[in-house]
């Protein structure tokens, strides 16, 4: 971290500097880089000039501070997702329009909902639920936060739109629909392969177990066979 101001005398916002923040995860696997930049106002205070407010920043690298998705989430959702982290802050209106199809996209795949409109498709989502026949990972709490976004602004006008209309949405609201994305690709999709994984593992120790019985089993008629042929082989 550190900051340096600019030596070229007072521009419209007055004297400004860059400030700079690097860091490095420790983490042996990653070991990677994350480096920030801001263009801000620079004080002079106690005898030197120090770090003000911040007019600009960027984010260098990574781009965007999107998760990393599993595999399995389907190319196409996982595109839209990290292409609207990227331009969530350049473009909120159309890292929205992502968000929104990349939702719907979550719901037909999923859910196995598909309508003309997103609203549509996630009304059909509540009478599942409340029928109890979503699919497993789909829960009321679920739909709550869906409601929640939806009432954010004017992103409940934007629901009711078609997903590729592109329309005016602030950089928090469109962060509110990222996290909503996070939300459901880690209840849906990531508990569904965990769920797998730990059901195919119970299967797997159930058939080791089974096979090991079987020959237990099959030794013991062994022994038994040997038993009864050395008695009638002495019994001769």
């Amino acid at each position: 971290m550190g900051f340096a101001r600019f030596h070229m005398g007072q521009s419209k916002f007055g004297d400004t500097g860059l400030h700079y923040m690097a860091i490095r995860c420790v983490n042996a696997d990653c070991n990677e880089v994350s480096l920030g930049v801001s263009f801000t106002t620079s004080e002079y205070q106690n005898g030197s000039w120090r770090l003000g407010d911040v007019i600009e920043a960027w984010q260098l690298r990574p781009e965007s501070v999107s998760q990393v998705l599993p595999e399995y989430v389907p190319a196409p959702l996982r595109e839209d997702y990290y292409e609207s982290c990227l331009i969530r802050d350049k473009s909120p209106k159309a890292s929205a329009t992502l968000a929104r199809r990349c939702l719907q996209g979550m719901i037909r795949d999923f859910c196995g909902i598909s309508k003309n409109r997103l609203i549509d498709e996630i009304k059909e989502l509540k009478k599942l639920v409340e029928n109890g026949n979503a699919p497993k990972g789909v829960e009321p709490e679920t739909l709550d936060a869906i409601d929640a976004v939806r009432n954010i602004g004017n992103i409940g006008a934007h629901m009711e739109r078609d997903i590729d209309v592109i329309v005016d949405v602030d950089p928090g609201e469109a962060q509110a629909l990222i996290e909503l994305l996070e939300m459901l690709f880690d209840e849906w999709y990531v508990a569904r392969h965990k769920r797998a994984q730990r059901l195919a593992s119970v299967r797997a120790i159930a058939a080791q177990k089974q096979l090991a019985i079987e020959e237990g089993k099959a030794q013991v008629a062994q022994k038994g066979f040997a038993a009864i042929a050395a008695h009638s082989t002495t019994s001769e």
